[in-house]
């Protein structure tokens, strides 16, 4: 069985690449990246890519559907990461995140995969009051990455059937020490705070809310989906992927962080614009549909991986927002040395 896995070298990816391996040790696991985060690692003994059969250098704007031959499965974590990169380059990506995702998977069922699982996201709901969000509740996406989001999933629906198998996972956001790591959300900054001058700054007033899932959990998730089969869900399924327990306001998880770190000083910007991206999620379906795959690793467990990973590495960069684990930092540092162009390709 061959598996692709897109987007492999970023925050997400070892994990992924770890659960595969384990789950499917027979298998050959490939990887396609750009490479734009390959050097994010956190004092790893061996590359992550080590695990895989092949690593493949490659934007996915340029994939051809001769390179999917003989794949079994595509799991689909490509794409611009985040809301300010999304603000910042905002064609990009729709074209990165939506327009060559529904490529890829016509390209797809035309090469004769099987299952395509797509990395989504739960800020499809933007804002939104009245208790948690289901599936088949409004959508608000207040940002470009969010758009992008939806626009692929309404583009790659109609491609599903019996033969090909699509799963959406609107992931909660993501959190957790990795082997490539990323500070540009929110646990991770308030660890990160923490760890290197003992203060955490909510550049909200606090009060949005965000459901979490850590990225082992988000890797078991993926695992799940290439496992499903059709009558569990649909052939194509959008789903909710977290945990209903683990929905916080910003502000209750500064002082999880200050719980467990001592001596740690939390400051709320309390004159901040009101955040509009607050939103509460219901993951019944995923835990209906998925129960030997629900989210193992809580918060407490998130926090300590986090401070014990960053003292490993000896971080003590207290302005680590301006660091190169930081995505934005790190385009636009290869933007300001002329190494990518505005539609981030390597010059």
């Amino acid at each position: 069985m061959k598996i692709l896995i897109t987007g492999n070298m970023g925050y997400i990816g070892p994990s992924v690449e770890l659960q595969l391996h384990k789950s499917y040790p027979d298998a050959e696991i490939i990887g396609l990246d750009l490479g734009f985060f390959a050097h994010c690692l956190t004092g790893v003994s061996t590359l992550p890519e080590a695990r895989l059969s092949q690593q493949l250098f490659s934007d996915v704007r340029d994939i051809k559907v001769e390179m999917l031959k003989d794949v079994y499965a595509i799991v689909h974590l490509a794409g611009v990461s985040n809301d300010p990169i999304g603000d910042k380059f905002e064609k990009v990506t729709d074209d990165i995140n939506c327009k060559s995702s529904i490529r890829l998977a016509k390209f797809a069922k035309e090469a004769g995969v099987k299952r395509f699982i797509f990395a989504s996201s739960c800020s499809v709901y933007g804002f939104s009051e009245g208790g948690p969000r289901k599936e088949d509740d409004e959508l608000n996406p207040l940002t470009a990455y969010a758009r992008s989001k939806i626009g692929t999933e309404k583009g790659i629906k109609e491609l599903a059937d019996d033969d090909f198998v699509i799963t959406s996972l609107r992931f909660a956001t993501a959190c957790g020490m990795s082997e490539r790591l990323r500070l540009d959300l929110v646990v991770n900054d308030f660890v990160a705070g923490a760890v290197t001058s003992n203060k955490i700054e909510i550049l909200s007033d606090g009060t949005p809310w965000r459901p979490l899932i850590h990225i082992k959990d988000m890797a078991r998730a993926i695992d799940w989906g290439l496992s499903r089969d059709a009558s569990n869900g649909g052939t194509f399924l959008a789903v909710n992927t977290g945990s209903n327990e683990w929905n916080y306001q910003v502000k209750d998880l500064a002082e999880c962080v200050a719980k467990v770190i001592p001596d740690v000083k939390i400051s709320i910007n309390k004159n901040a614009p009101p955040d509009k991206r607050s939103y509460q999620v219901d993951f019944s379906l995923f835990r209906e549909l998925a129960p030997n795959y629900q989210p193992q690793v809580d918060l407490i467990e998130t926090i300590h991986g986090l401070k014990d990973g960053l003292e490993n590495m000896k971080f003590s960069n207290a302005d680590f927002r301006n660091s190169d684990f930081m995505r934005l930092k790190i385009l636009t540092n290869f933007l300001e040395t002329k190494q990518l162009n505005e539609e981030l390709r390597w010059v």
